[in-house]
């Protein structure tokens, strides 16, 4: 179990508690002790002395309206801001200091292949898509993707499971971990989102649907897994968590996202 608690102020200092507390409530559990990215920096303050000393990372302190101003820096529509390898300033290998600086990685121009194990075979160029993105944040902390990969390699994963609008973070963290020379090649499983009504990711535009706001109401934790189950193609029935993993059929979840709507909450809410 693993806490990612580096994303600056919009972590609350309760998100760690609260999100074990759920997990309990829904019948999972975990092996070993918690590990929490905040209690310990090292481990990723040596992977930027690896990068720096080896000419693969390097400070910069353009902001992201520089960034966008660059003509030679389109953007994808992603929402990201694609950082060319024209912007990347003359440097040389360094010490990583940190300081008040963001630290950027310099991208290759590989594509990265590799065949996810739900959204079939994948072809990403990191540097058509992002350029050198930000592994080490002016907070004096590693970005999500520096931190993951070294988190990920260090814990021996096996299987990284998620949402496919990360696809592209699965060929970020190859690269980082190929740069740091790990032994790094988990099975990546990307599947699609849970959106709302007007298809759009679901969040708070569609009302408060966290897990605690349910059980807060009177909502029983079978009926939240029964509700995922149907999400995913199978039953939707009360069950556990033993159930839902015995019945779960991987070849009949959905490929398209899938829509939480008001029929979904009112059989949730059902006998509350």
């Amino acid at each position: 179990m693993r806490i990612e608690d580096l994303d600056g102020p919009r972590v609350r200092a309760d998100a760690a508690s609260q999100a074990l507390d759920i997990l309990a409530w829904l019948g999972m559990d975990w092996d070993g002790d918690v590990h929490t990215q905040s209690e310990d920096l090292a481990p990723y303050r040596d992977a930027m002395d690896t990068l720096a000393f080896a000419g693969l990372a390097y400070p910069c302190d353009l902001t992201r309206a520089e960034i966008q101003a660059a003509a030679s820096a389109p953007q994808d529509g992603s929402g990201e801001v694609r950082f060319d390898a024209s912007l990347r300033p003359d440097f040389a290998p360094t010490p990583f200091e940190g300081g008040e600086h963001s630290w950027r990685f310099v991208t290759p121009g590989d594509v990265v292949r590799f065949d996810d194990r739900f959204a079939g075979p994948q072809c990403i160029s990191p540097a058509a898509s992002v350029g050198d993105f930000v592994i080490w944040t002016k907070r004096g902390e590693p970005s999500y993707q520096l931190a993951v990969t070294v988190d990920d390699a260090a814990s021996g994963v096996t299987d990284v499971i998620r949402a496919d609008d990360l696809l592209d973070s699965a060929a970020r963290q190859t690269l980082i971990a190929r740069a740091l020379g790990l032994n790094y090649a988990p099975d990546w499983w990307h599947f699609p989102l849970v959106v709302g009504p007007d298809g759009r990711r679901l969040a708070k535009r569609h009302g408060d649907s966290r897990i605690a706001t349910y059980r807060d109401r009177g909502v029983k934790p079978e009926r939240m897994i029964g509700l995922l189950s149907g999400l995913c193609g199978g039953v939707r029935r009360e069950m556990n968590a033993a159930e839902f993993q015995e019945t779960l059929d991987l070849t009949r979840i959905p490929r398209d996202p899938a829509e939480f709507g008001p029929e979904d909450e009112t059989w949730l809410t059902d006998g509350c």
